[in-house]
């Protein structure tokens, strides 16, 4: 790829989970990349065979502050996206949602920049609809612990389309729903990751609650794959657009998938469930598939036995 084909893309986040593996795809693409992350929970490991491409640029920044550079597309990943991460500095994570994307916004109306916001299923709360449809308002508590995360990113798909509507600026805005696959932060607080790390280590599986509860759970490769055709698609198609698996899993159900391939011996313990922790959540992708003409192709057993393996190697 050469010329004014080669696009230069900026990730924030692009050092994170998700940011890595589309970093890394991107760069397959044939596109410059220019990763911008804070290493706040993302790592130089997730980047470190990237480094060595010479389409490929690392710049550690914190985008609650303005950011100077040139783009043809941007990708807003940058926040920290697990409980226990963006609970230890509540208020930093909504800075980091709202400052960070009226920056983002600020930098794409300069160069004239498509951007795509990665919002989240938590904008949902804990719904009252299920599956979730994009026009669902969601059920969020304002004040309770998780809303610097949730209401930091409802205030962030607010801008973006206040910039759309005042600016007309390109915008793409997705809401991600539970995602994994190698390169989770092994103390993230995220269920697969803690399901995997305690097996693997032969500790008890912590549960919350009686572990009815459900989620869906994507594999990292579908995730990204969305994510691009998402970008792709006309300046006019903006979303909000659910991205995720609608195969439903309960926690229990997972917790024993995960024993099973691995062959841990680990016994399933419960704890109580966390304030205002989702019952349910699952995506309606309907949207998505004759939108975007996806839908996930990664199956749940599949996909674990290749984060397992990736986390047998780190930890």
């Amino acid at each position: 790829m050469r010329g004014a084909s080669r696009k230069r893309v900026l990730v924030t986040g692009g050092a994170g989970f998700l940011g890595s593996h589309l970093c890394s795809r991107l760069l397959d693409q044939g596109h410059t990349v220019l990763c911008v992350d804070n290493l706040y929970t993302g790592t130089r490991e997730n980047i470190i065979d990237l480094l060595k491409n010479p389409w490929f640029e690392f710049m550690r920044h914190d985008v609650t502050f303005p950011l100077y550079v040139e783009a043809d597309e941007i990708y807003n990943l940058a926040c920290p996206a697990s409980p226990v991460h963006y609970q230890y500095d509540p208020v930093q994570t909504t800075k980091t949602s709202v400052h960070g994307a009226i920056n983002m916004l600020g930098l794409a109306k300069r160069t004239g920049a498509k951007i795509l916001q990665a919002s989240t299923s938590e904008i949902y709360g804990d719904p009252d609809v299920h599956p979730q449809t994009e026009d669902y308002w969601g059920r969020v508590n304002a004040v309770g612990p998780r809303a610097c995360y949730d209401e930091g990113k409802r205030c962030a798909e607010t801008l973006f389309f206040d910039y759309y509507r005042q600016y007309r600026l390109k915008i793409k805005v997705v809401r991600i729903f539970n995602t994994y696959g190698p390169n989770m932060h092994p103390n993230d607080g995220r269920v697969v990751s803690n399901f995997i790390v305690q097996a693997l280590r032969g500790d008890p599986i912590t549960i919350y609650g009686d572990g009815s509860q459900t989620r869906s759970f994507c594999y990292v490769s579908d995730m990204v794959d969305a994510c691009i055709r998402m970008m792709e698609t006309e300046d006019d198609f903006t979303g909000p657009i659910n991205l995720g698996n609608p195969d439903e899993l309960s926690i229990r159900q997972l917790a024993e998938l995960i024993v099973d391939i691995t062959g841990a011996g680990s016994k399933i313990v419960s704890k109580p469930l966390p304030q205002d922790d989702p019952v349910q959540r699952c995506p309606d992708i309907t949207l998505a598939r004759e939108s975007l003409n996806w839908t996930p192709s990664i199956e749940i057993r599949s996909g674990l036995k290749q984060t397992i393996e990736w986390f047998a190697s780190v930890i």
